[in-house]
């Protein structure tokens, strides 16, 4: 018999292959009983899931993941395309981050950050996990998240106007660096998770003529911070 649901780990975390003929109702049935079964292993896990083996329209997409974060303890961080070199591409900047970070005196911390919490730090900063909306990083240095950041980040904390907050999901509420403030507009929960989608590359925020620009991450693009 055919499988309605198979999932398969990458580096990121999931992809969802989902049988293409199986009406929707019963496919949503069919992911939760799968992820319940693998709870043990995904538990309270932050990850990121790609779709393949179907069309799904956005709608379907958020019905999926809202599915899964309200009935098992797994937090999707983003969605990703399925395209193999746009996922090599972004490993890529990921490591170049981490050698940048290990060459640096730079922190870990490995966890998230939720909300009324904050964490601040004497040097650059690597968050291996999520920093949710009320949660605040403040660094001397530059700040990179290993996953969503929903929250506010402070780079360059001491006034080092060259400084960076990089995050694979750049999602904040507040982003200053030096002395320098962005702030995003207000969305609905709806808006935050469609920007989600769209944003399938990290992103990196930094100064640009007196003001906060954030671009997509690009290899090397580093070199110019240093």
């Amino acid at each position: 018999m055919e499988q309605q649901v198979i999932l398969k780990s990458n580096r990121y975390g999931i992809n969802l292959i989902l049988n293409e003929n199986l009406p929707f109702e019963e496919l949503l049935d069919a992911i939760i009983l799968k992820f319940h079964e693998s709870d043990k292993f995904f538990k309270n896990a932050s990850i990121a899931i790609t779709f393949s083996g179907r069309h799904l329209s956005t709608e379907e997409e958020i019905r999926i993941i809202d599915a899964i974060t309200e009935q098992t303890s797994i937090h999707i961080i983003c969605v990703l395309d399925s395209d193999e070199q746009k996922e090599l591409d972004t490993q890529a900047q990921i490591e170049e981050f981490l050698r940048r970070q290990e060459e640096s005196t730079g922190q870990f911390y490995k966890g998230t950050l939720r909300s009324g919490q904050v964490l601040e730090c004497e040097s650059s900063v690597v968050i291996v996990g999520d920093v949710n909306p009320g949660a605040k990083i403040v660094a001397r240095g530059n700040i990179v998240v290993l996953g969503s950041l929903d929250g506010n980040a402070y780079a360059g904390a001491a006034g080092n106007s060259e400084s960076f907050v990089a995050a694979l999901h750049m999602n904040p509420i507040q982003i200053k660096i030096a002395d320098v403030i962005g702030r995003s507009e207000d969305k609905s929960p709806l808006e935050r998770l469609r920007g989600r989608k769209k944003q399938l590359e990290p992103q990196v925020a930094y100064i640009k003529e007196e003001a906060i620009c954030i671009d997509v991450m690009k290899n090397g693009m580093f070199e110019n911070f240093y």
